[in-house]
């Protein structure tokens, strides 16, 4: 390796790459991160010359980053076609729209500034799972680049494209008035236009592109950023707000009285409204989401089952795929919807036009549509500090604790453990139907804490409060980014 190269190994996580640009990465280590994903795309699809869609969010060095990869991209041979600004899910978009082979997209999301990153994927609609992350990171760091010559080409105002789509099959006829914030992230160009196209009374929030993030980070499940949505819902007797994160995959959710409906809750009330006319459906949610899908009445008599699987948006796509469930969500505000209803990627600015959806066809608020779910007092996703190399083992001896807890029938705050879900992680559900989940972050030096109980606020401290008692006792942990 060449001395002044940098790309710290740490960076390629389970699903996609992170790095904090010019600490963990530099422009050569991005040019090698393509070439070395160049190199996977033409050993995949068997091409010379494959297609790939690229795009970039706005953060000040994200066009640099993305000319260092397209450099590494046009050395082993691939013809990028360059579509500019963008969402995640309009890159996701125009791979099928323009029927390319691969995407990549330079974003590190909500993440605070300082880091990059890049999602990636080959199958359409997919994104790199860890394997396929595994195998990128050995080419990358082997320096086994395939030498090739590629093309560039500019596709100019795709984000018209995308946005037309958006709107044209989703007209509502309702004048819904809703709060869009975009926390100053890249969604502030696409969500209050695709909004207002379908038919909504659009109040912008932050929609103006600022990279410094000069309030919050474009992050749903930060609760500043809740917070001051609801603030916003409020002043202007609004029906909902919007929150959508920075690269436009997730959305979070403020109801007409300025509470914040979890996205896991959110989905139960598309899942409902879809099993009416989709009976006989598959759901695919993960470990983070609320206990309610399990036994649901209203899916239940639809014959809907739904599937726990593991947290991150290539896994819960995966499985939406591999099952050919009708859709999933994820805790985060992650959602896919699969054929007929999309075509599986998420995309956060669709999930807001399914929740429009619901409050078009029902003559209700959407504080009386939530209503209707049975209550569980919910943590919000906590995020405890666990360096990168110890947090795995961390939960693994965890994992080991709580099962022997349950052997030996020990009770937490009265109840004993009724079973444990270790598919991501473990999640421990007690006999009440409350649970607590702990697992590792994928793309964060942090574990991941969230706790439920259908009973009361104060089973789900105490659920909280055991967790934490066995965390500090490991001796490797940090402080909490937020805390119950």
């Amino acid at each position: 390796m060449s001395e002044n190269l940098k790309i710290d190994p740490y960076g390629f996580r389970e699903y996609d790459a992170r790095w904090l640009y010019k600490k963990d990465i530099n422009d050569l280590g991005i040019t090698n991160l393509g070439k070395g994903l160049g190199t996977q795309i033409i050993n995949h699809t068997k091409k010379n010359n494959p297609r790939i869609i690229v795009g970039h969010d706005y953060r000040s060095y994200s066009e640099q980053i993305k000319k260092a990869l397209k450099k590494g991209l046009l050395s082993t041979g691939c013809y990028v076609e360059d579509i500019g600004l963008s969402l995640s899910p309009m890159v996701y978009f125009a791979q099928f729209n323009l029927n390319a082979d691969a995407i990549a997209m330079i974003t590190a999301s909500h993440n605070e500034n300082g880091w990059t990153g890049v999602k990636m994927g080959i199958k359409k609609g997919l994104t790199h799972a860890p394997e396929e992350m595994r195998e990128l990171k050995e080419i990358t760091l082997s320096e086994k680049f395939i030498n090739g010559k590629g093309k560039e080409k500019e596709i100019k105002d795709f984000k018209e494209i995308y946005k037309e789509n958006l709107i044209n099959k989703n007209k509502i006829k309702k004048k819904i008035k809703a709060v869009v914030a975009c926390g100053n992230g890249t969604a502030g160009i696409f969500a209050p236009d695709v909004l207002r196209g379908i038919g909504c009374d659009v109040i912008e929030l932050d929609c103006n592109l600022d990279w410094k993030f000069p309030k919050y980070n474009p992050n749903p499940e930060d609760l500043k950023m809740l917070n001051e949505i609801a603030k916003i819902v409020k002043e202007n007797k609004a029906d909902i707000g919007f929150g959508f994160d920075g690269d436009g995959d997730r959305v979070g959710i403020i109801d007409d009285k300025g509470n914040e409906i979890f996205s896991d809750k959110i989905g139960l009330l598309i899942a409902r409204n879809l099993s009416k006319s989709y009976k006989n459906s598959k759901f695919v949610v993960d470990v983070k989401s609320t206990g309610l899908y399990t036994n649901d009445k209203v899916l239940n008599e639809n014959q809907c089952e739904t599937i726990y699987w593991k947290t991150g948006h290539s896994h819960i796509k995966r499985k939406v795929h591999l099952e050919k469930a009708l859709a999933g969500f994820e805790k985060s505000g992650h959602f896919f919807f699969n054929e007929p209803l999309g075509f599986g990627y998420d995309d956060g600015i669709n999930s807001a036009i399914q929740v429009c959806h619901l409050l078009n066809n029902q003559n209700k608020k959407i504080s009386e549509i939530i209503n209707e779910l049975p209550k569980t007092f919910q943590s919000p996703t906590m995020a405890p500090y666990c360096k990168d190399e110890e947090k795995y083992k961390v939960v693994d001896n965890l994992i080991k604790e709580i099962e022997k807890i349950k052997e030996n029938k020990i009770t937490i705050d009265g109840q004993k453990i009724d079973n444990t879900l270790t598919v991501n992680g473990i999640r421990f559900s007690l006999e009440d139907g409350s649970w607590g989940l702990i697992r590792a972050s994928s793309n964060k030096p942090s574990l991941v804490v969230v706790t439920e109980s259908p009973t009361s606020n104060e089973r789900k401290i105490e659920i909280f409060k055991f967790i934490d008692d066995m965390l500090q006792k490991t001796g490797k942990i940090g402080d909490y980014d937020q805390k119950i």
